[in-house]
């Protein structure tokens, strides 16, 4: 399973073994919070900064909801275990967690997708 942000993924992929309940569980809300396609531009956003990290202030940008609503998609994302934030003054900065997304991704990996990469 996957406890802390180092854990290696906890899974093999879906094609190769079934799931157990434990780990279905456990991955079951971050696989949740990415079927909302702002919380997903809001991760690559995250992801994808040059930085690696975005400020909230550069993220509510370019969305068509309120600010509000934008902070509740991003505590979706960190109670999901997707992303991490840190307050600097009065803005706080989010980074992916690379680990959580990285295990997800190996869950989904099929015997063809691996062959093409």
């Amino acid at each position: 399973m996957i406890d802390s942000p180092t854990a290696e993924p906890c899974c093999e992929p879906l094609a190769e073994h079934s799931i157990s309940t434990a780990d279905a569980i456990a991955l079951a809300p971050a696989f949740k919070a990415l079927g909302d396609p702002i919380r997903l531009q809001l991760l690559s956003q995250i992801a994808s900064a040059p930085e690696g990290e975005s400020c909230v202030c550069d993220l509510e940008c370019g969305f068509e909801v309120s600010g509000p609503t934008i902070s509740h998609h991003l505590k979706v994302l960190r109670e999901a275990g997707l992303i991490t934030g840190e307050r600097r003054g009065t803005w706080v900065y989010y980074s992916a967690v690379r680990e959580k997304m990285a295990a997800l991704a190996a869950l989904l990996i099929t015997e063809s997708s691996t062959a093409t990469a």
